[in-house]
């Protein structure tokens, strides 16, 4: 995932900060990633994004903006993705990655 050290700017929504991030698929077998934003004591906060769970085809890279409220922008520590298999309506995790960036 780039950037590794993302960092915020101010968005068109005001009281509201946004980072550019990317995600390249090297796993043949995982199509869908879900992001999430931490704390450095790994407790999610809130934001928001096109989709919290993305698809990304095998070699292929997706584009995707992370929005979070300026009052949390202190907190931020991580921004992360967790690779995800999905079977029928069912979600099932085999060998669950975490690639994380670390916020400036």
């Amino acid at each position: 995932m780039t950037p590794a050290y993302p960092k915020f700017k101010l968005s068109y929504i005001e009281g509201v900060s946004v980072t550019k991030m990317s995600l390249f698929n090297r796993r043949s077998e995982i199509s869908y990633f879900e992001i999430g934003v931490f704390t450095a004591d790994w407790k999610q906060i809130p934001f928001a994004s096109t989709s919290k769970l993305i698809k990304v085809r095998y070699t292929k890279r997706y584009p995707f903006e992370v929005y979070v409220r300026n009052e949390d922008l202190d907190r931020v520590q991580y921004i992360c993705t967790i690779s995800k298999i999905l079977k029928g309506e069912e979600q099932i995790s085999q060998i669950a990655s975490r690639i994380c960036s670390k916020v400036n």
